[in-house]
């Protein structure tokens, strides 16, 4: 689903990865991680598709609130087993959307 987002600035955080053999606890903690971001102030939405490489998009309202979901305790604890467990590979990068457009 193509998230709702407001007119810009805003910013957006993606996440690609590509998963590890062991993937034991990935999508319970992956969809627990969706479910806790939606209650984030600053949170405007998400988009994440997997097909051999994994690749989410979150948009938020400044890089305060960015700041504060990485620090989000319960996160920290699933970046962690993201990088000892579930992932080889993975990359963040965070943008600032100035235009966006639409059908």
């Amino acid at each position: 689903m193509i998230a709702n987002t407001p007119k810009p600035p805003y910013y957006a955080v993606i996440f690609t990865n590509t998963l590890s053999d062991d993937t034991t606890g990935y999508e319970e903690v992956a969809n627990r991680m969706v479910e806790l971001a939606e209650q984030q102030p600053g949170y405007l939405g998400m988009e994440s598709v997997r097909d051999g490489l994994g690749i989410t998009v979150s948009y938020w309202q400044s890089l305060d609130a960015i700041k504060a979901w990485k620090q989000n305790v319960e996160h920290l604890n699933a970046q962690q087993l993201g990088r000892d467990k579930w992932y080889s590979a993975f990359t963040t990068r965070i943008a600032k959307v100035e235009r966006d457009y639409s059908l």
